[in-house]
């Protein structure tokens, strides 16, 4: 009866009209029938608790059961962070001010806490000698609501200032200048490398990193466009291909034709000590996934994530042989035990 209580519960939850169209994209896509595909993502929510997102991304529909079982899914990644983090801690990393506070010696930008008692003082001051500077939201994720400004957009700052409260309380950060090997990947954007980590009950370390490559935008982000490879922990060298949220796969960028596949990210062992170390700093919060920018004299902290997202260590394309992340975890917690 519980199980069968699961169920009921997941289906009036299911956005049918979106795995409808998940079905009729990935029949374009593979020529594979839409009934025999809506049949498998059912399946596959019911056996392995997959939204049709994990469905789409991790390929599920070329997998066997045995590979299936090997895929992160929304509801084990759910299950993951419930189990490793205290939510009572989490602020420290959903806050953008509390966050670069507590982690200030690698935060290495001038930034600024923007509310309704900045004045035109403390704006002025931050904005002394910058050219550029982001505006971003104190909570949030995926690159939402962030804005790049200018000198120009500035020129009357006390204008400025009132248009920026009218945005909303965020944090202003100076742009970084990342290091020039990283810019050859694409200038536009900082092309930032994601680092989690986890203080398992079973082993302590980085589970993986992946690099996230801006594609003519401001934001690397996937959701915004850019695209992820791969980064081997040992070398900081890129093993794969890099691939987008639609599945496009690049081995060559398509705007700088910088390759991807052998590219290797400098400062890696400097940037792999710096998130060993502050895994440390909220021990409440065991699982952690580090955005890191890699500037000219060294690695720094653009944020952490307190509920990591599961879908871009995912991407089909950087497991051609369909086997999954899944099993990398299992080293660090006891998967089984979350099913």
């Amino acid at each position: 009866m519980p199980h069968i209580a699961f169920l009921v519960k997941r289906a009036l939850k299911m956005d049918w009209r979106r795995m409808y169209e998940t079905a009729r994209y990935l029949h374009r896509k593979t020529g594979k029938n839409v009934p025999w595909l809506m049949k498998d993502m059912l399946s596959c929510a019911v056996r392995y608790n997959a939204g049709y997102m994990d469905y789409k991304i991790a390929e599920m529909y070329r997998l066997d059961d045995r590979q299936k079982r090997t895929v992160i899914t929304r509801g084990v990644s759910n299950a993951i962070v419930r189990k490793m983090n205290d939510k009572a801690y989490w602020h420290f990393f959903d806050d953008k001010t509390q966050f670069n506070t507590l982690f200030a010696p690698h935060i290495g930008r001038r930034w600024l806490r923007l509310d309704a008692s900045t004045d035109e003082k403390a704006l002025g001051e931050f904005l002394s000698g910058l050219e550029n500077c982001l505006y971003k939201p104190l909570e949030g994720s995926s690159g939402q609501g962030i804005v790049k400004f200018a000198r120009a957009d500035w020129a009357d700052e006390s204008a400025f200032l009132q248009k920026l409260k009218g945005m909303g309380d965020a944090i202003l950060e100076e742009l970084l200048v990342q290091h020039p090997v990283m810019a050859s990947l694409c200038p536009t954007s900082v092309n930032t490398i994601r680092i989690a980590t986890m203080l398992g009950d079973k082993k302590e370390g980085i589970v993986y990193a992946f690099i996230r490559i801006g594609n003519g935008k401001v934001m690397d982000n996937v959701d915004c466009g850019g695209m992820a490879a791969r980064v081997d922990l040992d070398s900081g060298v890129l093993k794969t291909v890099a691939a987008d949220k639609a599945g496009n796969v690049f081995e060559n960028h398509p705007i700088t034709g910088t390759p991807i596949v052998g590219f290797a990210v400098p400062y890696w062992e400097e940037a792999k000590k710096m998130c060993l170390e502050a895994m440390r700093k909220v021990p409440q919060v065991r699982f952690v996934a580090w955005d890191v920018a890699i500037t000219p004299t060294g690695p720094v902290f653009i944020e952490g994530n307190s509920f990591p997202s599961h879908a871009v260590p995912q991407f089909a394309a950087h497991y051609p042989d369909g086997i999954g992340i899944l099993p990398v975890f299992d080293e660090f917690i006891d998967i089984s035990a979350l099913r």
